[in-house]
C-alpha cells in the first residue's frame, strides 16, 4: 500500500527559530488592526504557538482615516510591552515602526523632515493605493532615499493596477524598491489574480522579505493554509532572511 506523503506541516516548524515577523497591525485602537489591549495580547499569544515570537509591528499612517505619530506609536508600544509583562510573558520581544501610505501626508513628512518610524536602520515600510499608484510615486521614492531611507514596499502582488502589466515591478525595482510578500498571498485570501502575480514574482526571485501583514484572529486561521511543504519550499530563504532584522 502506498502513502501520499502529508503536504501539511505545522506552523511551527514552518518558521524559522527567531523569525520575525515585520509587517503586521498589534497595536490597540489605532487602526484597522487590533481593537483593544486584550485583542493585541491574544493576537501576540496566537502567533507565539504558531513559533512567531519576534515583531515589528507596524500601524497604519494613513491621512485623516489613521492619522498616527511616532508619538502615539510608540505609547501604545508601551501600553502592550507593559501588558506583556503585568501577564507574565515574557519570551515576546515586540517594536514598532509604521506602515506609510505614500500621499499627500507622507510628501509633507519627507519636506518637513519629520521623524520616520524604520523596521531597522533605514529600512522604511510603504504602500500605496491598491487601485492606482499616486502621480508622483518616482519622486516620493526618489525624495525618500535622497533622505538616507531604503523603502521595503508592502505586498506589492496586491496592487491590482500593476497585474496587467508586470513590467511596472521592474521599474520599481530599479527604482530602489525592496519587496515584501504577505504570506497570505499564497493562498486565495486577495484574489486569484493576487495569487497569480505573488507566484509570477516568486519565480522571478524579486521579493526580499515576507510578513504576515496580521489584523485580526482570522487571518491567524488562514494562515495555517499556507504551512505546506511546497510554500515552505518557495520562501525558505525569505523566511531566513527576515530572521536577520533582529541582528
Amino acid at each position: 500500500m502506498f502513502f501520499l506523503k502529508k503536504k501539511e506541516i505545522p506552523l511551527h516548524d514552518f518558521f524559522p527559530e527567531g523569525f520575525v515577523d515585520i509587517h503586521s497591525h498589534l497595536l490597540p485602537g489605532i487602526d484597522d488592526g487590533a481593537k483593544d489591549i486584550d485583542d493585541s495580547i491574544n493576537l501576540i499569544q496566537k502567533m507565539s504557538s504558531y513559533g512567531i515570537k519576534n515583531f515589528i509591528t507596524t500601524p497604519h499612517i494613513l491621512g485623516d482615516v489613521y492619522p498616527n505619530t511616532p508619538e502615539i506609536i510608540k505609547r501604545k508600544l508601551k501600553e502592550v510591552k507593559d501588558e506583556l509583562l503585568r501577564r507574565n510573558i515574557l519570551d515576546i520581544t515586540i517594536d514598532a515602526a509604521a506602515e506609510y501610505m505614500m500621499d499627500e501626508q507622507f510628501s509633507a513628512i519627507l519636506e518637513k523632515n519629520e521623524e520616520i518610524l524604520t523596521l531597522k536602520d533605514n529600512l522604511v515600510l510603504v504602500e500605496m493605493s491598491y487601485f492606482s499608484p499616486p502621480i508622483n510615486l518616482y519622486d516620493l521614492l526618489f525624495q525618500l532615499q535622497l533622505k538616507g531611507y531604503k523603502p521595503i514596499l508592502a505586498h506589492p502582488e496586491r496592487y491590482n493596477s500593476y497585474h496587467t502589466n508586470f513590467q511596472n515591478y521592474y521599474t520599481l525595482k530599479r527604482a530602489g524598491c525592496l519587496f515584501q510578500l504577505n504570506l497570505l498571498s499564497l493562498t486565495e485570501q486577495y484574489g486569484k489574480h493576487v495569487q497569480k502575480t505573488t507566484e509570477k514574482l516568486l519565480k522571478e526571485n524579486m521579493y526580499d522579505f515576507v510578513g504576515t501583514d496580521t489584523h485580526h484572529q482570522n487571518h491567524l486561521q488562514l494562515l495555517q493554509k499556507v504551512s505546506t511543504k511546497k510554500n515552505l519550499k518557495k520562501i525558505e530563504q525569505l523566511l531566513l532572511k527576515t530572521k536577520q532584522f533582529l541582528k
